[in-house]
């Protein structure tokens, strides 16, 4: 057995040091190049801020008009019992948070739409998702891709709640204290 001498232990703690060294800018370099690249949840939302879609009755509605306020959007059908509950509760709300936008993307055919807002007006504008409006949902964090679906935005356009299932007043206090 050879005793190491004190000029091979100074290259191997040279050795160590040296790998340590790569280790750790290879990890930073990783780390900044992951930075760079958008999340899926970061492209989802600029997709979805980039939306054009129709109102009930035809007209064109671009999302990024409500860009720079906080939303909440709300995914909803006239055919989802849970949906239909909540909208009330939601256009009192509406009308009580002058500093929040509120939108409703119906996931819906516009005839039962216009029905629906006919009898049962609603003080937020809504547009139609349509059959792509599962989705849309889903690729915004409705995992389950069921209804009624909401998020809520910031002013800076990034998500700080979802909830998907029905809303209630408790989840809107606490919404409206979160923007």
């Amino acid at each position: 057995m050879t005793t190491p001498t004190p000029s091979s232990m100074a290259g191997r703690r040279k050795l160590v040091t040296g790998v340590a060294a790569a280790a750790a800018l290879s990890g930073a370099g990783w780390a900044w190049w992951r930075s760079q690249k958008p999340s899926p949840n970061d492209v989802a939302l600029q997709a979805f801020w980039a939306l054009q879609l129709q109102t009930p009755d035809g007209a064109p509605l671009a999302l990024q008009q409500f860009a720079g306020k906080p939303l909440l959007v709300n995914f909803w059908a006239t055919w989802c019992p849970p949906c239909v509950r909540e909208l009330p509760m939601l256009s009192a709300f509406a009308q009580q948070q002058p500093g929040l936008q509120l939108l409703g993307l119906a996931v819906d055919q516009a005839a039962p739409v216009q029905k629906f807002l006919a009898r049962q007006p609603l003080a937020f504008p809504v547009a139609m998702a349509g059959a792509g409006g599962s989705g849309l949902t889903r690729s915004l964090g409705n995992v389950q891709g069921g209804l009624p679906f909401s998020m809520l935005l910031n002013a800076d356009g990034n998500v700080k709640q979802r909830k998907m299932g029905e809303l209630s007043e408790a989840d809107l206090q606490a919404w409206a204290r979160a923007i």
